[in-house]
Protein backbone atom coordinates (compact mmCIF):
# COMPACT_ATOMS: atom_id res chain seq x y z
CA UNK A 1 0.00 0.00 0.00
CA UNK A 2 2.93 2.35 0.52
CA UNK A 3 3.66 2.73 -3.20
CA UNK A 4 -0.04 3.24 -4.02
CA UNK A 5 -0.41 5.91 -1.31
CA UNK A 6 2.69 7.68 -2.60
CA UNK A 7 1.38 7.71 -6.19
CA UNK A 8 -2.06 8.93 -5.11
CA UNK A 9 -0.50 11.73 -3.08
CA UNK A 10 1.53 12.83 -6.10
CA UNK A 11 -1.57 12.88 -8.32
CA UNK A 12 -3.72 14.72 -5.75
CA UNK A 13 -1.16 17.48 -5.20
CA UNK A 14 0.33 16.44 -1.87
CA UNK A 15 -0.24 14.26 1.13
CA UNK A 16 -2.96 14.83 3.72
CA UNK A 17 -1.49 15.87 7.02
CA UNK A 18 -2.37 17.88 10.10
CA UNK A 19 -1.96 21.62 9.80
CA UNK A 20 1.09 22.79 11.81
CA UNK A 21 -0.63 26.07 12.66
CA UNK A 22 -4.13 25.04 13.78
CA UNK A 23 -3.94 21.22 13.89
CA UNK A 24 -6.89 20.69 11.54
CA UNK A 25 -7.05 17.33 9.78
CA UNK A 26 -7.19 17.34 6.01
CA UNK A 27 -4.36 19.80 5.40
CA UNK A 28 -2.21 19.13 2.36
CA UNK A 29 1.42 19.71 1.70
CA UNK A 30 1.84 20.96 -1.84
CA UNK A 31 4.74 19.93 -4.07
CA UNK A 32 6.42 23.29 -3.46
CA UNK A 33 6.37 22.63 0.32
CA UNK A 34 3.56 25.04 1.28
CA UNK A 35 0.80 23.91 3.61
CA UNK A 36 -2.85 24.28 2.55
CA UNK A 37 -5.43 24.02 5.31
CA UNK A 38 -9.26 23.56 5.03
CA UNK A 39 -9.93 25.62 8.18
CA UNK A 40 -11.13 29.19 7.36
CA UNK A 41 -9.56 30.60 10.53
CA UNK A 42 -6.08 29.34 9.65
CA UNK A 43 -3.41 31.50 7.96
CA UNK A 44 -2.73 28.60 5.55
CA UNK A 45 -6.41 28.44 4.49
CA UNK A 46 -7.19 27.23 0.96
CA UNK A 47 -10.85 27.48 -0.18
CA UNK A 48 -10.27 24.71 -2.74
CA UNK A 49 -10.14 22.12 0.05
CA UNK A 50 -13.64 22.90 1.35
CA UNK A 51 -16.56 20.64 0.47
CA UNK A 52 -19.38 22.12 -1.64
CA UNK A 53 -21.65 22.43 1.42
CA UNK A 54 -19.03 24.36 3.44
CA UNK A 55 -18.02 26.79 0.72
CA UNK A 56 -19.17 30.38 1.11
CA UNK A 57 -21.85 31.56 -1.30
CA UNK A 58 -20.83 33.29 -4.50
CA UNK A 59 -24.13 35.10 -4.83
CA UNK A 60 -24.08 38.85 -5.08
CA UNK A 61 -25.41 40.05 -1.77
CA UNK A 62 -24.82 43.76 -2.18
CA UNK A 63 -27.31 46.35 -3.29
CA UNK A 64 -29.72 48.93 -1.99
CA UNK A 65 -33.09 47.59 -3.16
CA UNK A 66 -35.77 47.61 -0.47
CA UNK A 67 -39.23 46.15 -1.25
CA UNK A 68 -42.14 48.52 -0.62
CA UNK A 69 -44.49 45.63 0.31
CA UNK A 70 -42.15 42.89 1.56
CA UNK A 71 -43.02 39.20 1.79
CA UNK A 72 -40.62 36.85 3.55
CA UNK A 73 -39.92 33.60 1.72
CA UNK A 74 -38.27 30.80 3.70
CA UNK A 75 -36.47 28.45 1.30
CA UNK A 76 -34.32 25.32 1.60
CA UNK A 77 -31.97 25.00 -1.37
CA UNK A 78 -30.75 21.79 -3.01
CA UNK A 79 -27.76 21.63 -0.64
CA UNK A 80 -30.07 21.66 2.39
CA UNK A 81 -29.14 25.21 3.40
CA UNK A 82 -32.01 27.32 4.75
CA UNK A 83 -32.28 30.76 3.17
CA UNK A 84 -34.65 33.63 3.78
CA UNK A 85 -35.57 36.12 1.07
CA UNK A 86 -37.39 39.43 1.33
CA UNK A 87 -39.41 39.79 -1.89
CA UNK A 88 -41.64 42.48 -3.36
CA UNK A 89 -45.29 41.41 -3.00
CA UNK A 90 -46.33 42.90 -6.36
CA UNK A 91 -43.52 41.09 -8.22
CA UNK A 92 -44.62 37.55 -7.27
CA UNK A 93 -45.48 35.43 -10.32
CA UNK A 94 -46.08 31.72 -10.62
CA UNK A 95 -44.33 30.01 -13.54
CA UNK A 96 -45.24 26.32 -13.63
CA UNK A 97 -43.65 24.81 -10.49
CA UNK A 98 -41.69 27.94 -9.58
CA UNK A 99 -42.33 31.27 -7.93
CA UNK A 100 -40.50 34.18 -9.55
CA UNK A 101 -39.93 37.22 -7.35
CA UNK A 102 -37.82 40.36 -7.14
CA UNK A 103 -35.72 40.10 -3.96
CA UNK A 104 -33.64 42.36 -1.73
CA UNK A 105 -30.88 43.54 -1.59
CA UNK A 106 -30.03 43.25 -5.31
CA UNK A 107 -33.48 43.75 -6.82
CA UNK A 108 -32.92 40.81 -9.19
CA UNK A 109 -35.65 38.37 -10.11
CA UNK A 110 -35.04 34.83 -8.91
CA UNK A 111 -36.98 31.61 -9.48
CA UNK A 112 -37.68 29.45 -6.43
CA UNK A 113 -39.03 25.91 -6.63
CA UNK A 114 -42.44 25.64 -4.94
CA UNK A 115 -41.40 22.24 -3.52
CA UNK A 116 -38.65 23.85 -1.44
CA UNK A 117 -40.50 26.91 -0.15
CA UNK A 118 -41.12 26.34 3.56
CA UNK A 119 -44.00 28.86 3.92
CA UNK A 120 -45.73 28.23 0.57
CA UNK A 121 -49.28 28.97 1.79
CA UNK A 122 -48.23 32.38 3.08
CA UNK A 123 -46.42 33.20 -0.18
CA UNK A 124 -49.32 32.08 -2.39
CA UNK A 125 -51.77 34.15 -0.38
CA UNK A 126 -49.61 37.22 -1.14
CA UNK A 127 -49.95 36.82 -4.93
CA UNK A 128 -51.68 39.76 -6.63
CA UNK A 129 -55.31 38.91 -7.41
CA UNK A 130 -56.11 39.04 -11.13
CA UNK A 131 -59.88 38.82 -10.69
CA UNK A 132 -61.97 40.59 -8.06
CA UNK A 133 -63.80 38.47 -5.49
CA UNK A 134 -67.06 37.12 -6.87
CA UNK A 135 -66.19 38.08 -10.47
CA UNK A 136 -66.14 35.28 -13.07
CA UNK A 137 -62.83 34.38 -14.72
CA UNK A 138 -62.27 35.46 -18.34
CA UNK A 139 -63.27 33.05 -21.07
CA UNK A 140 -60.51 31.30 -23.04
CA UNK A 141 -61.01 33.74 -25.93
CA UNK A 142 -60.74 36.75 -23.58
CA UNK A 143 -57.59 35.28 -22.01
CA UNK A 144 -56.12 34.80 -25.49
CA UNK A 145 -56.75 38.46 -26.43
CA UNK A 146 -55.41 39.72 -23.08
CA UNK A 147 -52.29 37.57 -23.35
CA UNK A 148 -51.58 38.52 -26.96
CA UNK A 149 -51.79 42.27 -26.43
CA UNK A 150 -49.89 42.12 -23.15
CA UNK A 151 -47.09 40.14 -24.81
CA UNK A 152 -46.83 42.42 -27.85
CA UNK A 153 -47.54 45.70 -26.07
CA UNK A 154 -50.31 46.50 -28.54
CA UNK A 155 -53.96 47.39 -28.18
CA UNK A 156 -57.30 47.02 -29.95
CA UNK A 157 -60.93 47.99 -29.23
CA UNK A 158 -61.69 44.42 -28.11
CA UNK A 159 -58.65 44.41 -25.84
CA UNK A 160 -59.68 47.72 -24.26
CA UNK A 161 -63.20 46.39 -23.66
CA UNK A 162 -61.89 43.21 -22.01
CA UNK A 163 -59.24 45.15 -20.07
CA UNK A 164 -61.95 47.40 -18.59
CA UNK A 165 -63.67 44.22 -17.37
CA UNK A 166 -60.43 42.71 -15.91
CA UNK A 167 -58.11 45.63 -14.98
CA UNK A 168 -55.65 43.53 -12.94
CA UNK A 169 -55.05 40.85 -15.59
Amino acid sequence: MGLLDFLLSLLSGGSKTQCPSCGAAGARKASDGTIRCPSPSCPYFDAGLLSAKDRPTRLVTEGNYQPANPVTIRYKNFQGIDRSFSAEKDSLVRKRNHVVARVAPTGRRIALSRDRIQNLEEVESAFPQQVAAGQPWPTPRERQVLGYHKKHGSTSPLFEKIRAKYPNW
